[in-house]
């Protein structure tokens, strides 16, 4: 009898033993966080693909990360680590009330890189997020960055002012403030005709992605953001940076005019220019083969 039962008891241990072993799984994920919090209570939706050297992408006005996808898709297959960081107040990230500027953007961006350990990283911002990673690199001395990449970006003056003629007039800047703030959903429709360099450049459905994505935007923060970077003015900052910079601009942007990208390529020492001149100010998806291919052979270089 007691044979009988110490035979069952090894029975069952090993069932269950086996059991186990056939539910148990390894864990798919790579356990990279989705979210990171920047600052109590606010967190920034971080899109984390890919192994090897890292290219970090910040978005433009009023876009979030999401912009980033057919770069996504390439560079993460290419041996790239590609991290999408959306701004405060954009897209999946929190939308506090406070300080939407370019020194909390910059700040948010460092917070981001220490938490996952980046280092030597390709920074490249789009439009508004060109002027952000500027910002960035000058304030923080290129802290944890080593390439700098500028797509269509708003800067060194996206505003018209005393040495600066080219961009946004100073009534026209006023009026859209204004609309953020009376009609934004009409505003946002618009940029579908501004966008590319001609009709058709971008498909219906692109243009429809792209509107979907800046309505995901909080209205006070895309009007705090847009005053911020009316009020900013780079110019003085452009010969502290020493890093590589490549300048990705098409010849024939209407929303970021191609004279701003000659701007820079001359405040910078160490920049290049790379004509997109097919593209208006969506350059990533105008001429997205040709963007990726270029931003991965700097990357490379």
């Amino acid at each position: 009898m007691k044979k009988s039962i110490f035979a069952i008891g090894i029975f069952l241990a090993l069932f269950s033993s086996s059991l186990l072993a056939q539910t148990k799984r390894t864990p798919a994920s790579a356990g990279r966080a989705a979210y990171i919090e920047v600052e109590q209570g606010v967190k920034l939706h971080v899109t984390d693909l890919g192994e090897g050297q890292p290219i970090v992408l910040i978005h433009g006005w009023p876009l979030s990360d999401e912009m980033y996808e057919y770069q996504y898709q390439y560079l993460s297959r290419k041996g790239f680590r590609v991290i999408g960081i959306t701004l405060r107040g954009f897209g999946e990230s929190d939308k506090p009330f406070g300080r939407y500027d370019f020194d909390v953007f910059s700040d948010d961006i460092k917070a981001v890189l220490e938490t996952l350990k980046i280092e030597n990283a390709v920074l490249g911002g789009f439009s508004m997020g060109g002027a952000v990673v500027l910002h960035y690199v000058t304030k923080y001395n290129a802290a944890h960055v080593s390439k700098l990449a500028l797509f269509g970006a708003a800067a060194p003056s996206w505003k018209q002012r005393e040495g600066a003629p080219h961009g946004i007039a100073e009534a026209d800047a006023l009026g859209l403030v204004d609309q953020t703030m009376t009609s934004r959903q009409d505003l946002i429709a618009g940029f579908g005709a501004a966008f590319p360099a001609k009709e058709g450049n971008i498909s219906k459905n692109v243009e429809k992605w792209l509107e979907d994505i800046n309505l995901q935007s909080s209205p006070y923060a895309m009007t705090e953001s847009i005053k911020s970077l009316l009020d900013l003015d780079l110019r003085p900052e452009l010969a502290k940076i020493t890093i590589p910079v490549a300048i990705f601009h098409g010849t024939q942007d209407k929303l970021c005019p191609f004279p701003l990208a000659e701007e820079l390529n001359q405040g910078i020492k160490n920049s290049s220019i790379i004509r997109f001149e097919n593209s208006g100010h969506a350059l990533f998806v105008e001429e997205a083969e040709k963007f990726n291919l270029e931003l991965e052979k700097f990357a490379k270089s």
